[in-house]
């Protein structure tokens, strides 16, 4: 009976100089998939567990804002519904899978350090795994920002209706429950920023000069994020995403400024001593 073989799966051995083969990079890359799917499909299943007072924590943000609309817009009513038959299992496995990504956070932004570190030289790996360490809590930090943004943008975009006519506003959970999510992965994500632009600075692909050539644009290019990204597009939701992606490129601009002076520096005496 043949014996099933799972060495396929196990990643290339790492040589001392991290030089690798393409096919080596590819196997690398193959294996750190594998095992983000995997974890992010555990925690998916652990959601769905627990979707119950996952789903009491999620509506909260909608609850503050229908309580707000009733006090400013006696005449609205404000009422939740489900677009369909199928829309509560849809709904659950969408709500399991988003949290399941969020609460993996962790191993899988390791996994994609662990690809990117044999690029980097051992000096550079311990300044890299101190600022990628970040990479979790800014995340998170910024999951839990646009978690408490969404009551305001939504008092925001709800409150268009002119308080002279009286309507019913059917809010579908389903619909609610995406705008929301996808709020916080954008400001989770952008908050990641300063993690790629050091990372980049570390490998020597980006340098502190070239960043600050680009500020200007940069930051721009922030401000047309927070607009594009936001759902809803209301102002306040823009700037509280774009507001901390500017200053958190300017703090990556910083670090990588001291860590190309530290290269520079070591050059240097590298230079001297040969």
């Amino acid at each position: 009976m043949a014996r099933l073989s799972l060495g396929w799966l196990k990643p290339p051995k790492a040589t001392p100089d991290g030089v690798m083969s393409l096919a080596d990079h590819l196997r690398e890359l193959r294996y750190r998939i594998i095992v983000c799917a995997l974890v992010i499909t555990v925690g998916l299943i652990v959601c769905w567990i627990f979707y119950l007072p996952l789903y009491t924590f999620l509506l909260q943000p909608y609850e503050q804002a229908r309580l707000a609309i009733n006090e400013s817009h006696p005449r609205l009513e404000v009422q939740a519904a489900l677009s369909g038959v199928v829309a509560p299992l849809m709904l659950q496995l969408m709500v399991s899978a988003v949290g399941g990504l969020v609460l993996t956070s962790p191993i899988w932004l390791y996994q994609v350090w662990a690809y990117l570190a044999p690029a980097l030289l051992a000096k550079e790996k311990k300044f890299a795994l101190l600022f990628l360490g970040a990479s979790v809590p800014l995340f998170l930090a910024g999951v839990v920002l646009g978690y408490f943004i969404l009551p305001q943008a939504v008092i925001v975009m709800l409150g268009f209706m002119p308080d002279t006519i009286q309507a019913l506003n059917l809010v579908y959970i389903d619909d609610f429950l995406k705008l929301m999510m996808q709020l916080m992965l954008v400001f989770g994500i952008g908050f990641l920023l300063p993690v790629i632009l050091v990372t980049l600075n570390l490998m020597g692909v980006l340098s502190a000069k070239a960043l600050a050539s680009a500020r200007p644009y940069a930051l721009f290019g922030c401000a047309v994020f927070g607009a594009a990204a936001t759902p809803g597009g209301d102002p306040f939701s823009m700037l509280a995403l774009a507001l901390p992606m500017m200053l958190l490129y300017v703090i990556a601009e910083a670090i990588c400024r001291g860590n190309d002076k530290r290269r520079a520096k070591r050059l240097g005496s590298d230079l001297v001593t040969a």
